[in-house]
């Protein structure tokens, strides 16, 4: 035993491992979870995704994340997550904050960007800042909770509100505000990374004017979460504990793409329907940042607490959220 050495221990585990029958395989695999999700394109949350599935995090937590379901409409992506067509979301929290108080068994587990990612784009030549938006057209995503949280910064913070002052041009996809403002269809595009590097890139007379982080700075304290994860009441009621290996899962993900952005990037960035220069860009400028917050920590969970009293003041909730709204 002495000569025993760690590598041919090793060895000898994968040999036996390469022996197993494939019924014990298959009892290996069937003894994880299974996880339904989805990915929206093109966007951001493809890189998580993508990052999760190809180091299979998943798998080292006792997971199995089903091949993710593609969408490209906004409104049918959290329609589906709504229905209980899958289990976990990455989306925007007051969405599922609305949805739960709502009626739907919704439990939030971890902010994982803020929203310094939302902004609104102009051309250089038009207007300079949101008080001049009076009378413009603003391309915007009406149907999301982005927008109406935006509506409400601007108004609290610049005494404008955009529904009322400006004519806004609806359109059903984040990216679509921008082409429409770079085809100059539109004074202003609402939207969120990284399509706004998108934009900046390909078109670059424009600028931003409009930065929903600093605007929440000017009426509150604290950063204003934006995306994060959203978890379905029957999976976590019918696998006790299974919200802590879902939550280490993205931990360990954050981490992973922080630590090389770049290697991300060129490994998975593809995927995302974004090209990997503007998704670099995205992530560089740091309008697009990626940090993980669970909700088991009590500062992050007081940061969508105190975010919540903003949205119910201004009527987009019908409550501040409480602890019922988190997974634990």
């Amino acid at each position: 035993m002495a000569n025993f050495t760690r590598r041919a221990f090793v060895g000898a585990t994968a040999s036996a491992s390469l022996m197993l029958s494939p019924n014990v395989k298959r009892a290996f695999a069937d003894s994880e979870i299974p996880v339904r999700w989805a990915s929206l394109q093109p966007g951001f949350t493809v890189l998580p995704v993508q990052y999760i599935l190809a180091n299979n995090l998943g798998k080292k937590h006792g997971l199995r994340f089903t091949d993710p379901v593609p969408y490209t409409a906004v409104s049918t992506y959290y329609n589906d997550f709504v229905a209980g067509n899958y289990d976990v979301c990455i989306g925007s929290w007051d969405t599922f904050a609305a949805r739960q108080q709502s009626g739907v068994p919704i439990r939030y587990l971890c902010t994982i960007t803020d929203a310094n990612m939302i902004a609104m784009l102009a051309p250089k030549t038009g207007v300079s800042d949101v008080s001049q938006l009076k009378g413009k057209t603003i391309a915007a995503l009406q149907s999301t909770g982005t927008y109406r949280m935006v509506r409400a910064l601007i108004k609290e913070a610049h005494g404008i509100d955009i529904e009322k002052d400006a004519t806004i041009q609806n359109v059903d996809n984040p990216a679509a505000s921008v082409t429409l403002v770079m085809a100059d269809r539109a004074d202003a595009a609402l939207s969120w990374e990284p399509n706004i590097t998108t934009g900046l890139m390909k078109k670059p007379d424009l600028r931003v004017i409009f930065k929903a982080g600093d605007a929440y700075h000017k009426i509150s304290e604290g950063d204003l979460p934006y995306f994060g994860v959203g978890v379905r009441q029957e999976l976590l009621d019918k696998h006790p504990g299974i919200a802590a290996k879902i939550s280490k899962v993205f931990e360990e993900c954050l981490s992973g793409i922080n630590a090389d952005i770049p290697k991300a990037v060129d490994l998975f960035g593809a995927k995302t329907g974004v090209p990997s220069d503007i998704l670099k860009e995205a992530l560089g400028s740091k309008r697009l940042t990626f940090k993980f917050r669970p909700m088991t920590d009590q500062a992050s969970r007081k940061s969508v607490l105190k975010a919540s009293e903003f949205l119910a003041r201004n009527g987009l909730l019908t409550k501040p959220v409480d602890d019922k709204f988190f997974a634990s």
